[in-house]
């Protein structure tokens, strides 16, 4: 996987980079006293990393040992396909590894089979992270997973040649998806390039307001008026061509009208690592690209719709050692070094007043990114669907969304549909 591959991994939330620690001498499942410090075996898993960025992991493992010359580190590269499978195989045969790196996305599936991580990581241990990221790791009031890197904010990105001649201003881009929409509408009006990709998926609703699931994420609520007013309000742009027609692709990574390939003016929101693909594989176009800040919810921030976190299972037998290993893999300078070879965030704030992120200026579309998304950082979101199925109700609404922008079905019959099948799922 090339440095961007990884990237846009993190984008389409499938990036699945499970760490593991495993203990092999036998021993109680209790923590080890603060006085007695672990001596063995910790085993490591990730997931396709090895092949690009071997060094990184090595360098901090061969720190690590250093530092802890009676703990020594091996590290299994696991591909990304066989992560989830491999860890439900684990915990249903009670041999789990001490800690496990899981996308937060799977979190809430796991979470019966989870320690809490209360009693391992305090106020102090955790005073370096973004509170905002920390707080969607609790349930029912207990901690289970402390966050590694994100994403980060997404960001506007805007070809001036096309936009500008419907009158776009990069220095009040549109704030909200209605906004968004009737730019889009008008640069196809004004120089028939579709203006964006967007579809009225389950972030579209969300960034409107509009509630997913019932508390207790057994019924689905997102069948209202407001929805029916939102999914209409795209299927306008939808067949004005402000939409591009291709939108309706399951294949969300390779929309036959995108930024790269030049055919649409604009993305209201995008991950910033897609520029590096622009960069390298349509450089005009990313020349031509101004980055500014994204559209934001109805409450003013940005949705974070997964990040990744490092976890302990219950049945672990070196949970402290599993817990101070995760302190060290975590830890704001750690952070620091990944983001400088991999364009992602961290969830530190240390790292972020570091020069590479708080230092960054210039106009290139990359440099503009990253000072939008640090600044963005403490107003992130998160906020997935909340359940253990959430990629497949996210389909499940997306199919019948495709049905309603292709005139197959009206926009309440989408949803009447959509609403069953997530309650059917749900149940």
């Amino acid at each position: 996987m090339t440095r961007s591959g990884l990237a846009a991994g993190a984008l389409a939330l499938s990036l699945l980079i499970t760490g593991c620690v495993a203990g092999t001498s036998p021993q109680t499942a209790a923590a080890p006293a603060d006085d007695q410090p672990f001596e063995g075996e910790v085993e490591f898993w990730t997931i396709n990393l090895k092949k690009n960025y071997s060094d990184y992991i090595t360098g901090l493992i061969d720190q690590y040992q250093k530092q802890h010359p009676k703990v020594s580190v091996k590290w299994v590269d696991v591909p990304g396909q066989e992560s989830a499978t491999k860890l439900l195989a684990a915990v249903a045969s009670g041999d789990v590894p001490d800690a496990v790196n899981v996308n937060s996305v799977e979190l809430g599936r796991f979470i019966p089979s989870l320690e809490p991580l209360d009693a391992y990581f305090g106020q102090a241990e955790l005073a370096d992270f973004q509170p905002n990221l920390v707080e969607p790791m609790r349930q029912d009031g207990k901690l289970y997973a402390v966050p590694w890197y994100n994403g980060g904010v997404m960001v506007g990105m805007y070809r001036k040649s096309v936009v500008s001649k419907a009158g776009f201003d990069e220095k009040a881009p549109p704030t909200s998806f209605a906004e968004a929409l009737d730019l889009a509408d008008k640069v196809y009006d004004e120089t028939e390039v579709n203006g964006t990709n967007a579809i009225p998926d389950h972030t579209a609703l969300r960034y409107h307001g509009i509630s997913l699931l019932s508390e207790d994420k057994k019924t689905a609520t997102f069948n209202t008026p407001e929805a029916v007013a939102v999914l209409e309000r795209f299927k306008k742009s939808y067949d004005r061509h402000g939409i591009a027609p291709g939108a309706i692709s399951k294949d969300t990574r390779n929309l036959p009208q995108n930024l790269e390939n030049g055919q649409v003016a604009f993305k209201p929101m995008g991950n910033a690592a897609e520029l590096l693909n622009i960069q390298k594989n349509a450089p005009d176009v990313y020349k031509d690209i101004v980055v500014t800040e994204s559209v934001r919810t109805s409450t003013g921030g940005y949705l974070l719709l997964a990040q990744q976190a490092f976890a302990i299972p219950k049945a672990s037998q070196h949970k402290k050692a599993a817990a101070e290993f995760i302190k060290f893999f975590t830890n704001g300078v750690n952070q620091l070094a990944f983001c400088k070879i991999v364009p992602i965030y961290p969830s530190t704030v240390s790292s972020t007043k570091d020069p590479f992120f708080a230092g960054t200026s210039g106009d290139d579309p990359m440099a503009v990114a990253r000072q939008v998304i640090v600044k963005g950082l403490p107003k992130l979101e998160y906020s997935p669907i909340g359940t253990n199925k959430d990629a497949e109700l996210g389909e499940y609404l997306n199919e019948e969304v495709r049905a309603f922008l292709q005139g197959s079905k009206s926009a309440k019959e989408a949803l009447d549909t959509a609403e069953k099948r997530w309650n059917e799922a749900l149940a």
